[in-house]
């Protein structure tokens, strides 16, 4: 089901991809983080997704037509407090999806699926 926004012209519907592309990219702009992994990861692919695809890693919930659980998977750098990027990208993400959509974001869920030391 994609998000739909009525307005007094008409109504505007924007697919779950979009979403997952903006969510994606707000989220790759957080300090800390290393990425987020492709849906296989629990296949044992422990690659990194690149960034034009990253939405893959991202998982849009649309709720009563207009309202959006976002889900996504993350990896963090080594060395950096989980809890605060989790909380950046939280952030992040929902502030930016309400600016470009305008819909309300009920909820950003972070899943740290992993740690990646970087050289």
């Amino acid at each position: 089901m994609n998000m739909q926004i009525s307005t007094p012209k008409g109504k505007i519907n924007i697919s779950k991809e979009v979403i997952a592309h903006i969510a994606s990219t707000a989220a790759m702009e957080c300090y800390g983080l290393a990425g987020v992994p492709s849906n296989k990861l629990s296949e044992g692919l422990t690659e990194l997704i690149k960034k034009e695809t990253t939405r893959k890693g991202v998982k849009v919930e649309v709720v009563d037509g207009n309202r959006l659980i976002i889900n996504i998977g993350i990896v963090v750098i080594y060395g950096t407090k989980i809890s605060e990027v989790a909380q950046n990208v939280m952030e992040k993400v929902h502030y930016t999806i309400e600016e470009i959509t305008g819909a309300k974001v009920e909820k950003v869920n972070i899943k740290v699926l992993g740690v990646k030391v970087v050289d």
